[in-house]
């Protein structure tokens, strides 16, 4: 038997429209009382800790989740056992989607520390969407973008070099930081290199190396996992490949320049 859970009523009373974050998450452009009726539907969870799964592969679909506080790793298992970081979730993005197609979970959902997150029953949130026009766009607005992400993701996977995955990850978590009202230029990284090196597809010494070698040239200042952007149009061109680019005309040109005319 679980131990009860004591309640927060401070917490209890914060509805959707006080929270800081409904403005980036379902509640995003619904008002009045179709946002009343989303917050019948939604349910605030105990803190969770460093660890904490809210799903496991194979569990059936319940619930989706929004992180209120902290973050969210999402993690599939290969049959060897490995395992692939498959997306970091900030508050106030939506995961547990993966698991709407078959109604099955394909991947687990792990809290990188302390967290906090909402949790939307799936079948009470379908049959609040169908009645509620805003809401089923809304839905269908951040499945969308959900998407979205998975593809540019495997564009990473396939498409770039080791130096460019690492600033676009820096660049990408810079504007999401900015997006729930952080500072996106410096930031505490929540996640270790490690798992930043299954999420790209890396080894953890290019990871290390990839971070010391913006660090070197003066693009980012980094200390263990705090990370200061100091070189904004430096990361973006690290992250667009002309970097590697203009590096690559460099070479050229030395070795036209030694050879014999």
């Amino acid at each position: 038997m679980n131990d009860p859970i004591p309640l927060d009523l401070v917490r209890l009373r914060r509805s959707c429209a006080e929270c800081s974050l409904q403005q980036l998450c379902l509640p995003a452009g619904i008002e009045g009382d179709d946002l009343r009726r989303l917050e019948d539907v939604v349910q605030r969870r105990r803190p969770l800790e460093a660890g904490d799964r809210l799903f496991r592969v194979g569990d059936a679909l319940q619930s989706v989740f929004v992180a209120s506080e902290g973050t969210i790793k999402t993690v599939g298992i290969s049959e060897a056992g490995e395992e692939h970081v498959l997306g970091f979730h900030l508050p106030g993005e939506l995961f547990g989607l993966d698991a709407i197609g078959t109604g099955y979970h394909r991947c687990e959902a792990i809290a990188l520390g302390k967290a906090r997150v909402c949790e939307l029953p799936f079948n009470e949130l379908a049959v609040v969407a169908a009645q509620l026009p805003s809401l089923q766009r809304q839905l269908l607005r951040v499945m969308g973008q959900s998407s979205d992400r998975d593809q540019d993701h495997l564009d990473v996977l396939t498409r770039r070099q080791a130096s460019e995955r690492i600033a676009l990850f820096l660049q990408g978590l810079s504007q999401r930081y900015r997006r729930i009202g952080q500072p996106g230029d410096e930031f505490q990284l929540p996640m270790s290199r490690e798992e930043i090196a299954r999420h790209l597809g890396l080894a953890v010494e290019t990871v290390s190396r990839s971070f010391s070698r913006l660090h070197e040239e003066g693009v980012i200042a980094v200390r263990g996992r705090w990370v200061h952007i100091i070189d904004v149009a430096g990361l973006n061109a690290a992250a667009s490949g002309c970097e590697v680019e203009a590096k690559r005309v460099e070479v050229v040109r030395a070795e036209k320049a030694r050879s014999p005319r």
